[in-house]
């Protein structure tokens, strides 16, 4: 793998990359990292190159830091590696401003082929884009309210005092389609000719913009066929027939999807209604600009807009009409780390295509941004923020906290990117504003939100820990653990007996600050309990976490004497040492599973070893955690059936 360096003879770059963009049929070209910060008159920024392949040299001889390149770069597209291009939390990528003006990059209609068109200014029906007030012009003069609302500008209080800033959040998770693609949609098809919009309309989409054009079409009375991919949840596809839309299943991908819908579109003369990739769809997005600038109390103090960012319409529109009115207003994309296709493409000043993209935000998980947008982008876009899934849904549970509106992780990326760029930045007072964009969640992936919210946060902390494997050492853990911290809460525990000499323990912990961590891990290591916080393994947070605790490693094969008890645990601090100050050491635990449920009351699943001997003293001690007791605890032993289920997985 090639490695490329950005240096100059005083500076070196934050950003660290390593190439696996290539283009089909051409020598790989490594990937340029830029510096973000200015660089001295005269400086270039070199990149290493492989043997063959043309050097890079990027001018930046008027003091910019603009890269221009030396040469044309071929027209195949180049396809990037997402992992490969690597920002840290809140870092802004840097723009080449210049870019390679490669062909591909020229804007034109889908499927156009008309002559005028083909030259190197693309589309030749629209030549207005290019007018200094191009942009401006249309998006005053777009039409949305037919179908869209001006969605409120609300500060989000709690998170402004946390983060020592006002945030402002531009709620088009309140749409009638908890979305903001009903603007872009409706925009592009009332500037559509009657005799076109008669003959119906296409499009391809799994999400968001299929609902849009479906609530378009309906309201000017036109046909709407939106093609989905065959896997496509069904409530999205009956939230679409419910709008009025005329949907078909075709192809297992959205690529294939959208070639459908091309085709049809070609071979019936219906008009295609692109997501994001044409100038009226632009505009109608853009019309959030104009809404901000009216609704925030003084935009000459408003330091910055956040917009989330997939295929770039969403931002070029903001872009165009906060730029030509207030340029000192940054404009600023968040990205996905896993679906970064903008932020590689503004850097390399070309578009890129991804190998392959995250779909966890599928909202944004785009493999290729539009033409239009990535030459608005690269014109007016003051840089791109990465954040990762787990910081996307610690902004779901903060918006949550402030509205009870649960955003989908598209809707919450711009949220995710403030609070990074905030915080990287030491700002202290500022006001920025963040575009929830979309509240089209599937219930299904609440679970794994919110076990990916609280590291996110960093509320809470998944650690490793190996343990002797005799009686009492889980209770010496504990003890170790939270003995001299009494704000430390114990919220996840998976362990399993094990024949050796020591045991892994994977276990979670509720932290209020970082020192308050290192602190925990000192003191585990110096007992020999040695620990590791795997909290930014998000692999870990999806499987690990559910595979841990599993099949004890006995030599016997069953543990003896073992009972197998689902405990109803009280949620509430030192519930798990007064527990453990009864059973532990008195009997081996051989098994204990738990996870925080957000209740009063959580269940345990606990292995421990009695004797026959010793049965009538633990019942006793059972019973003086009952709930009869006031203690809060109760007890069920699995036995029969249940008992023979289970242990074909633990024993």
């Amino acid at each position: 793998m090639e490695k490329c360096f950005a240096f100059t003879p005083t500076q070196s770059s934050a950003c660290h990359v390593r190439s696996r963009c290539h283009a089909p049929a051409v020598v790989q070209r490594p990937f340029r990292a830029l510096v973000q910060s200015p660089l001295p008159h005269g400086a270039n920024l070199a990149c290493r190159t492989v043997a063959g392949d043309r050097p890079q040299v990027l001018e930046t001889s008027n003091g910019n830091g603009v890269a221009s390149p030396s040469a044309p770069a071929p027209s195949a597209p180049t396809v990037c590696v997402p992992e490969d291009f690597v920002l840290a939390p809140g870092e802004l990528s840097l723009v080449d401003r210049t870019g390679l003006n490669l062909p591909d990059d020229v804007f034109r209609c889908f499927g156009c082929t008309q002559p005028a068109c083909q030259g190197s200014g693309g589309c030749a029906a629209n030549q207005w884009r290019f007018q200094p007030d191009g942009y401006l012009r249309a998006i005053l003069t777009a039409r949305v309210y037919d179908v869209a609302i001006q969605s409120p500008l609300e500060e989000a209080r709690k998170l402004s005092e946390a983060v020592g800033n006002t945030v402002l959040l531009k709620r088009e998770d309140l749409q009638p389609v908890f979305s903001f693609k009903l603007r872009g949609a409706y925009n592009k098809m009332a500037k559509l000719p009657a005799e076109a919009r008669a003959r119906g309309v296409i499009t391809s989409s799994a999400g968001n913009h299929a609902q849009g054009v479906a609530l378009a079409a309906s309201r000017m009375g036109c046909t709407a066929i939106i093609c989905m991919p065959v896997n496509t949840p069904e409530i999205k596809v009956a939230n679409v027939r419910k709008l009025g839309g005329q949907v078909v299943l075709v192809g297992e991908s959205y690529q294939e999807a959208q070639a459908a819908a091309v085709a049809r579109a070609a071979a019936e003369g219906l008009t295609f209604i692109p997501p994001y990739d044409d100038p009226y769809t632009i505009a109608g997005q853009g019309t959030i600009g104009d809404e901000i600038l009216r609704q925030v109390s003084d935009p000459d103090k408003l330091d910055a807009i956040f917009v989330p960012v997939g295929g770039g319409g969403l931002i070029a529109g903001i872009a165009a009409f906060t730029k030509a009115l207030k340029p000192d207003i940054k404009v600023i994309g968040v990205e996905p780390s896993g679906a970064n296709a903008m932020a590689i493409s503004l850097a390399r000043g070309q578009r890129v295509a991804l190998s392959r993209v995250d779909a966890f935000a599928d909202g944004v998980a785009v493999k290729q941004v539009g033409q239009e947008t990535f030459r608005l982008c690269r014109q007016l876009v003051d840089g791109v923020v990465l954040v990762d899934n787990s910081a996307v849904s610690a902004a779901i549970k903060d918006v949550f906290n402030e509205t009870r509106s649960i955003l989908e992780p598209a809707g919450a990326l711009a949220v995710a990117g403030a609070k990074a760029w905030l915080k990287r930045n030491g700002m202290k007072g500022s006001t920025v504003v963040a575009v929830t964009s979309g509240a089209n969640m599937n219930f299904e992936r609440l679970r794994l939100v919110a076990e990916l919210a609280n590291v996110g946060g960093r509320t809470e902390a998944t650690i490793t820990t190996t343990i002797p494997e005799r009686p009492g050492a889980f209770k010496e853990f504990i003890d170790t653990a939270v003995s001299s911290d009494s704000d430390l809460s114990v919220t996840e525990f998976k362990y399993r007996y094990s024949a050796g000499s020591t045991a892994q323990v994977l276990w979670g912990v509720a932290i209020r600050h970082p020192e308050q961590l290192a602190a925990l891990l000192e003191r585990l290591n110096a007992a020999d309990m040695t620990s590791t916080d795997i909290s930014g393994l998000e692999v870990a947070q999806v499987h690990l976490r559910h595979l841990a605790g599993g099949r004890a490693r006995s030599y016997t094969g069953r543990i003896e004497d073992e009972k197998i008890i689902q405990v109803v645990f009280p949620e509430r601090p030192g519930a798990l040492r007064r527990f453990l100050d009864v059973v532990s050491p008195a009997w081996n635990v051989t098994l204990f599973h738990y996870r925080t449920s957000g209740n009063r009351e959580s269940s345990v699943l606990l292995g421990v070893q009695v004797p026959a001997y010793d049965e009538g003293r633990f019942t006793a001690a059972l019973n003086a955690l009952r709930c009869d007791s006031g203690e809060g605890f109760s007890f069920s032993e699995l036995q029969g059936a249940v008992r023979e289920v289970f242990d074909q997985f633990i024993q």
